[in-house]
């Protein structure tokens, strides 16, 4: 029987890790915007420099730590599921679509800027635009994640180690709450991993929200715990089922979720 990839990982940012010391180079998140035609494909290395530099600006400018709540007003997108790392990894607990007024940061794209204003804390805006770009002018009262992110490092260490059983998710299954650890996190995504049938090397794309756990699950934290990687498409709806067949040929789909 093949062991189980990174059976000692015990935080999402545990699995990320061991994802970078089994094969740094193979795809980790391909992300498709079929409004924009954006594709992205982004390395395990790739987007564990992203994700290193995030928390980087979480820890040093934000100033965020454990016992801190992020509010992620943000969609499916390559860059989301960078931000729940960087918050996993510097401790954070990340509360996809929570609500900004309880939250000591928020963490927004474009239609969810009104909202994050009830924030009293940190404030950061995501433009979403295609190659990470920045916002033609900047929200008042907010920082520019584009701007910010790249004079970052590309090393990340937290001040403190992370905590396993630290609050590290908050989110939802079937429409109730859950708060979750970091090693229930990780527990949830080997179950998810598993009844999914997701195997070392499978492709798994996902048309669904990071809202919910369903959509977390499939999304990114499944193919993580798999040691998979994971399509994620956006604004996919028109898509006729030519399409649908054609990418998932060109990008050797082996599981269609959403």
């Amino acid at each position: 029987m093949t062991a189980p990839f990174a059976a000692d990982a015990r935080t999402p940012a545990e699995l990320l890790r061991a994802a970078l010391g089994e094969d740094s180079a193979r795809p980790l998140v391909t992300f498709y915007d079929d409004r924009s035609g954006e594709r992205v494909e982004l390395s395990v290395k790739t987007f564990d420099n992203w994700v290193a530099k995030t928390a980087n600006l979480l820890q040093d400018e934000l100033n965020a730590g454990p016992e801190d709540r992020a509010a992620l007003l943000l969609p499916a997108h390559w860059q989301t599921a960078v931000w729940l790392l960087a918050c996993w990894s510097v401790g954070v607990t990340a509360v996809p679509g929570g609500d900004p007024a309880e939250a000591q940061l928020v963490v927004s794209g474009p239609d969810g800027l009104a909202a994050a204003q009830a924030c009293d804390g940190e404030r950061v805006a995501l433009a979403l635009r295609p190659l990470g770009g920045r916002f033609p002018q900047r929200p008042d009262g907010f920082l520019d994640y584009a701007a910010e992110v790249p004079g970052q490092g590309d090393r990340f260490a937290p001040y403190s180690p992370v905590d396993p059983e630290a609050p590290a998710l908050e989110t939802l299954v079937d429409g109730l709450p859950l708060k979750l650890t970091g090693e229930q996190t990780v527990a949830l995504a080997r179950e998810g991993a598993a009844r999914l049938g997701l195997e070392r090397g499978a492709r798994v794309l996902s048309t669904h929200s990071f809202d919910d756990w369903a959509g977390l699950e499939a999304g990114l934290l499944a193919p993580l715990a798999a040691g998979a990687s994971v399509v994620l498409c956006r604004n996919s709806a028109e898509l006729t089922e030519e399409q649908w067949a054609a990418r998932i040929e060109s990008e050797r789909v082996t599981v269609r979720l959403g």
